[in-house]
């Protein structure tokens, strides 16, 4: 199951990110994985709650979307969204094509709960 690596180190880049931005709690993560990942959003999810167990991210929502693949045929030119075991070109039929969209995870947004300064004060 790759879900729990893609959580562990989504993890990493959370904890980095409260650190940064002096965050006591995250609140949300939305994600957004590429088609050709094959990500199961259950088992993101699932994954997501076992790694945030005992941190900043504990009981925050995670928001997944699907990003569709994109590719270029690379003879004609032609842009396609290609299933994920057919990279035939549907214009020349040729199979020289290069993946410009879906196959990225992103970390689009994170929002955090920041200590108030002047309650330190």
């Amino acid at each position: 199951m790759h879900e729990m690596s893609i959580a562990a180190d989504m993890m990493d880049q959370l904890l980095r990110i409260a650190d940064e931005q002096h965050a006591v709690r995250i609140v949300e993560v939305e994600v957004i994985c590429g088609e050709m990942q094959q990500v199961v959003p259950e088992a993101l999810q699932l994954a997501f709650e076992a790694v945030t167990v005992d941190t900043p991210a504990a009981g925050a929502t995670l928001k997944l979307s699907e990003e569709r693949m994109v590719a270029n045929c690379r003879s004609c030119g032609q842009r396609f969204e290609p299933a994920i075991d057919d990279f035939l070109c549907p214009h020349c039929s040729a199979a020289d094509a290069e993946l410009i969209a879906g196959q990225d995870i992103v970390l689009k947004s994170v929002v955090c709960e920041i200590e108030d300064e002047a309650a330190k004060t």
